[in-house]
């Protein structure tokens, strides 16, 4: 019997390269006859509709077939072509062709689209596929090689408001490729915002025909040399590895990145910055989601959540975060956003937020929104001048000097609001030994601008306080200034950052339970 199977497989062999022969000579078949043959077996074997403007074959210097202008598009979207080639070469031998192997394929102007393509439904019969001995013949081809450099890859939105997301394949390999099988590629892409090369190998396939968002894919990446100055408001080159897997509409990555020069333009002092990430890519309307980000910098992490999505109407993608950060240090945070030589604050720093970045033109820092509550603990402030009338303050408002130490340390609480480049607190608490303040106003960001109102609260008398001759002169007045077992002193700050001016507000003086107004 094995014998027998033998003898047919070659003369089967051989029946089919006398065939092959007979097409490739026009004998009887014509060129044209060969091609709709063509036609015919890739609309079989890809369940589409597919074209070709020519065909040619060659026998010198070795076997080739060549062709151009060859279409395939969905038979439910005959709108898009989901493959379109400008010209391909095929190459290999006799003998190699006639086991269905073609040694190379080199195709110019590969341009590959992927619609969005709904599945049949339950109750609608998916159009039956043509049953032709050549189509079949063709799922068992396999290509060594494929080189498509130049290529494309375009994935259309859902809906007709979105914009489509276009990768250009610099270069793309494809190896021992079979339509059903998955196929495995390497490529390098040119990234568009922000500008880079992201250099991929993994597997694509085998082809959904039904729906070709379905297609699974996997591999790993690279993408180096980010610039990230594209973003306004933001400096620093961004390197990139991870993996990915799923389908084109629903792809899971994992990676992570690393940034050594991270910085907003707005404080100016670049940090190192490292981030792990897990995410929800949909390629078919670009919409990201971060399941996770654990970012580091300095001695400080945090944790966020949230995504990059589409803005109807709106150039560009918002990012949303809900951010936490747990393990803080205010010496980390604040050169991010003030230009200083060295942080004007340390201490630890525990954060909630909700982060808003819409599309736009001006800097991060003036469409940036983040809304939430700090904490700070253990906050030495590292100019010498301010610490030192920090000390004093505690000083006159502890009633035993002994319980102030040398190094006064103050922990902050509140909510606050940042808005278009403008820190708004509603309240701040801040205590040292002795004394606590409450203020709240805003900030502006770009100018060190300062508005607040508030009030101090002591638990020495107010001539206590003072000291000296002026004890008692103001000891007469210490029940007036008294309020809940404390000394309330409503107070004012404005000015700026690098020379700020405190005041008393007298009208509250007199009326302690009249809200503090923020000075315009």
């Amino acid at each position: 019997m094995r014998g027998k199977a033998v003898v047919i497989a070659l003369v089967g062999s051989a029946v089919a390269g006398v065939l092959i022969l007979l097409v490739v000579l026009g004998v009887p078949f014509t060129m044209r006859q060969l091609q709709r043959q063509v036609e015919r077996g890739l609309s079989d074997t890809l369940d589409a509709n597919v074209s070709l403007e020519g065909l040619s074959v060659a026998f010198r210097p070795h076997l080739s077939v060549s062709g151009t202008q060859l279409r395939v598009r969905h038979k439910r979207r005959p709108d898009v072509d989901l493959i379109a080639i400008q010209s391909f070469t095929l190459t290999g031998t006799f003998r190699g062709l006639l086991r269905g192997g073609i040694d190379e394929a080199n195709l110019v102007g590969l341009a590959i689209t992927i619609p969005r393509v709904e599945r049949p439904s339950a109750g609608e019969r998916p159009e039956k596929a043509r049953a032709r001995p050549f189509g079949k013949a063709l799922d068992k081809v396999q290509v060594g090689l494929v080189i498509a450099d130049g290529s494309s890859l375009t994935v259309l939105p859902r809906n007709a408001n979105g914009h489509s997301r276009v990768w250009s394949m610099e270069t793309l390999r494809l190896h021992e490729v079979r339509v059903d099988r998955a196929i495995a590629f390497d490529t390098v892409l040119t990234n568009a915002i922000p500008p880079g090369e992201v250099v991929t190998h993994g597997t694509f396939g085998p082809w959904d025909a039904q729906s070709p968002g379905a297609t699974q894919i996997e591999g790993q990446f690279t993408f180096d040399h980010a610039d990230l100055g594209v973003f306004k408001g933001i400096a620093g080159t961004l390197q990139a590895h991870g993996s990915y897997n799923g389908s084109l509409e629903r792809i899971n990555a994992t990676g992570q990145t690393t940034t050594p020069n991270f910085a907003l333009t707005v404080g100016g002092n670049p940090v190192k910055l490292d981030t792990e990430y897990q995410a929800i890519v949909d390629a078919t309307n670009g919409d990201t989601t971060l399941t996770r980000v654990d970012a580091q910098f300095g001695h400080s992490s945090l944790t966020a959540s949230g995504g990059v999505l589409h803005v109807p109407g709106a150039r560009g993608r918002e990012l949303v975060l809900d951010v936490t950060m747990k393990h803080g240090r205010l010496e980390d945070v604040l050169p991010l956003a003030v230009d200083t030589p060295r942080p004007t604050m340390r201490g630890g720093l525990v954060l909630s937020a909700h982060l808003e970045l819409p599309p736009g033109e001006p800097d991060v820092i003036d469409r940036l929104r983040l809304k939430g509550n700090l904490r700070i603990s253990d906050g030495t402030f590292t100019d010498p001048g301010v610490q030192g009338k920090l000390r004093t303050l505690s000083l006159r408002a502890s009633p035993n000097d002994d319980a102030v130490p040398q190094t006064v340390r103050s922990d902050f609480y509140g909510e606050f609001d940042l808005n278009r480049a403008a820190l708004h607190l509603d309240p701040l608490n801040f205590d040292v030994p002795g004394a606590m303040v409450e203020i709240k106003g805003r900030y502006g960001v770009r100018n060190g601008s300062l508005a607040f109102a508030g009030q101090l609260w002591m638990d020495a008398k107010i001539s206590s306080a003072v000291g000296g001759w002026k004890a008692f002169l103001l000891k007469p007045f210490d029940a007036l200034f008294r309020k809940d077992g404390r000394t309330f002193i409503p107070i004012t700050i404005t000015g700026v950052r690098a020379n700020p001016s405190f005041g008393v507000d007298r009208h509250r003086l007199f009326n302690k339970d009249t809200p503090a107004v923020v000075p315009r």
